[in-house]
């Protein structure tokens, strides 16, 4: 449980600088979460964090989705640098959001074995089983019940046809 079987692939690099500017998350794990609520983070995330010196996480519910998004407090900072530059504080409906937006995140720590707890709260937001699935998007790991992580997020036509869309149809 936590440990990626192969099913994972981290990114390596010769300098720390060039490794920083890459960090990915890439891998499809699934793990289960004890009575308490706790959860391995798979060793490959594990990995990728130490690599890139990331002691701290932030965990949020994802904005579009039924599941969490787990952000290395450096990406967070990135993504809120980002929000709080286009609000201006005297803007009423501006600072709401950015409220909302931070109002529903939280520190999420590694204890000493590796694993993530994962409060009631945020397994009820997300709709979390016992069994859930770790998957790598870009910078950050998403969590998701398994069973609905199992399901394709789009038919294979309608991946197709939104990726051609997404890239431009470039032959």
């Amino acid at each position: 449980m936590g440990d990626c079987g192969g099913k994972c692939l981290t990114l390596h690099s010769t300098s720390l600088k060039q490794l920083k500017a890459r960090m990915r998350f890439l891998g499809n794990i699934e793990a289960k979460l004890d009575a308490k609520g706790r959860v391995f983070l798979p060793a490959c995330f594990r990995k990728v964090l130490q690599q890139q010196g990331e002691e701290q996480l932030v965990m949020r519910k994802d904005i579009h989705q039924d599941c969490l998004v787990l952000f290395p407090k450096s990406v967070w900072d990135q993504r809120v640098d980002a929000l709080m530059m286009r609000v201006n504080e005297w803007d009423k409906d501006g600072m709401m959001v950015a409220r909302q937006y931070m109002k529903e995140a939280e520190e999420a720590a590694l204890d000493g074995s590796g694993r993530l707890l994962i409060s009631q709260r945020y397994q009820r937001l997300a709709g979390l089983g016992q069994t859930v699935r770790f998957i790598g998007v870009d910078n950050t790991i998403e969590i998701w019940a398994a069973e609905r992580a199992e399901q394709p997020f789009l038919s294979q036509e309608e991946f197709s046809e939104r990726l051609m869309a997404l890239m431009g149809n470039q032959q």
